[in-house]
């Protein structure tokens, strides 16, 4: 017999610049951003009148600071569904304990579970293609298997982003190669759904032919990004600060969401 399609009343979104939206904007929306939590809160507001959604995500943070600043708010606000993307920030650092990281984040998801909500989380990005990221897959991967234990032993919904095909397209990503593009977030939404199992009306975009460039054009895209945003984003992790300093959680309590929002 097949499981009932889930109806969801309450749905937190915890985490960074991942969940808050980045990289897709909306100019009339808290933070002018959009982003595939809001995506998916569409979605799910349409299955029921009842529905509440809140985004507790701010970029820059930490998994640390993303457990001391949401997880009780989360938690308070008794939700049914879940979402918890951290530690992507941790991994960027010059040096960082997984076993440490992960250990905090497996108490995090079973306390979240122990109230019978369902709860996703991800797997880090596979960034390989990327000369610059790619360096840093080693330490993912490690990380990622680790994710998955937690999820096993919680019954988390695994939405395992590691495996997903497409993304080396860099239309996927925003300006800064860090973030996703509308359509990667577009595409996110229809992942996060197709997890959890809930009918949907979303397509994941078609981008069509990757449009030729040629080493010229490539020297001065590589430039630009190394001068507009690697320096200053290497020049913020030495001195401690973060894009997050001065940003608040953009939907911090549960309310309505529509698509004409």
């Amino acid at each position: 017999m097949n499981s009932p399609e889930p109806v969801f009343h309450r749905y937190v979104a915890l985490g960074d610049s991942f969940t808050e939206g980045l990289g897709d904007p909306a100019p009339a929306r808290p933070n002018g951003l959009r982003g595939w939590a809001d995506r998916v809160a569409e979605q799910l507001a349409a299955r029921t009148d009842d529905f509440g959604y809140a985004n507790l995500a701010v970029r820059g943070k930490l998994l640390g600071q993303v457990l001391d600043d949401q997880l009780d708010a989360a938690v308070a606000m008794e939700p049914d569904l879940v979402t918890v993307y951290a530690g992507g920030n941790d991994l960027m650092r010059p040096s960082v304990d997984i076993d440490a990281l992960v250990e905090r984040y497996d108490a995090a998801i079973g306390k979240l579970t122990a109230t019978g909500a369902t709860v996703a989380v991800w797997t880090a990005y596979d960034a390989g293609w990327n000369a610059v990221f790619r360096t840093l897959r080693g330490r993912t991967a490690v990380y990622n298997e680790l994710v998955r234990e937690v999820a096993e032993r919680h019954g988390a919904t695994l939405v395992d982003f590691w495996r997903f095909d497409g993304y080396d397209d860099e239309r996927m990503w925003d300006w800064d190669r860090l973030h996703m593009a509308t359509p990667g977030h577009e595409r996110m939404a229809v992942e996060v759904l197709d997890a959890l199992g809930v009918p949907h009306r979303l397509v994941a975009p078609d981008l069509g032919p990757v449009p030729f460039q040629t080493k010229a054009d490539r020297r001065r895209v590589n430039y630009t990004w190394t001068k507009d945003f690697l320096g200053p984003w290497i020049g913020r992790r030495l001195t401690g600060k973060s894009s997050g300093d001065a940003v608040a959680a953009r939907r911090p309590e549960l309310g309505p969401i529509s698509v004409e929002d």
